[in-house]
């Protein structure tokens, strides 16, 4: 399918002039089409790079900025945690 043409919607009548739904006419075609142009841009092989990749391993990332807030340097919470009351008290 060239990239001009614009593909109907499924409910629309068929490009082909038929009177056809498209989705009964010519969807199955245009979608085996689609899949073996895709199927053969797979296939090919990609083209090769000038400068090979470095490995993810090899970038380095700058340290985390330090912080001049102390209640954020305890916990990943971000505050100093506390004991807490039961929910219940007494009961049966």
């Amino acid at each position: 399918m060239d990239q001009t043409r614009v593909r109907p919607g499924r409910n629309e009548p068929c490009h082909c002039g038929s009177g056809r739904k498209y989705k009964h006419c010519c969807l199955p075609k245009d979608e085996s089409e689609e899949r073996a142009a895709l199927a053969k841009a797979a296939e090919e092989p990609p083209a090769s790079p000038a400068e090979p990749e470095t490995a993810p391993a090899a970038q380095v990332r700058p340290p985390k900025p330090q912080t001049a807030q102390p209640w954020k340097a305890h916990t990943s919470r971000g505050f100093v945690p506390r004991a807490r009351s039961p929910r219940k008290v007494g009961g049966s």
